[in-house]
């Protein structure tokens, strides 16, 4: 079995759910599996080093995990526009794997969840592209193929799957994104698995 990765940073769970759904959508191709891992919290004050192990749900992605892969799902809430800092604090510390070339020619897609519904889902998954450009992966979209990107109110663009959480972070994943997510976890272990031969 050949393992994608689904990484992600999620604060109040939609992000977690959208790599759910992700994941699911890797393992129904033969041959693939989904590695799901989060980033620890990070804070503008030190407190001191996070705690190596999360309290629940995936364990912390180590460099390994991203060399390992054979892929990559990325996901993260909006800030501003761009990933949150967790997660752009993770890519940050890649500049090894950079020198080595470690992710070149391997394949990546992007998820979102905002908390406005033009709170910026398409800049963050833009804004999160820019460090897998720079590790020359090959960045993987949704196509207008897929009935539900024309379909829904919510969340879903061509960038990549993303989800309209509401204010308090409580709207549910539409029908319409969790089929989007399922579609893009699938289409990314395909070509993952082809690149991969």
């Amino acid at each position: 079995m050949k393992e994608v990765l689904v990484l992600y940073y999620s604060l109040h769970g939609s992000v977690r759910q959208l790599a759910q759904h992700i994941a699911h959508g890797v393992e129904s191709v033969p041959g693939a599996k989904a590695r799901v891992r989060t980033v620890p919290k990070v804070a503008a004050e030190i407190e001191g080093p996070a705690s190596p192990v999360p309290d629940a749900g995936a364990p912390y992605a180590t460099h390994e995990d991203l060399t390992e892969c054979i892929g990559l799902a990325l996901g993260s809430p909006t800030r501003f526009g761009n990933m949150a800092a967790p997660m752009k604090h993770f890519w940050d510390g890649t500049s090894g794997l950079w020198l080595s070339g470690a992710l070149a020619g391997k394949p990546a897609s992007l998820f979102t969840s905002t908390a406005s519904l033009h709170g910026g889902q398409e800049t963050t998954l833009l804004s999160m592209m820019l460090p897998l450009l720079h590790h020359g992966m090959l960045i993987l979209g949704l196509p207008y193929t897929l009935p539900e990107l024309s379909q829904t109110r919510s969340g879903g663009t061509p960038y990549g799957v993303s989800h309209y959480a509401g204010a308090e972070g409580r709207e549910p994943i539409t029908e319409a994104e969790r089929r989007l997510a399922f579609a893009q976890g699938q289409r990314l272990a395909e070509i993952a698995l082809k690149l991969a031969r």
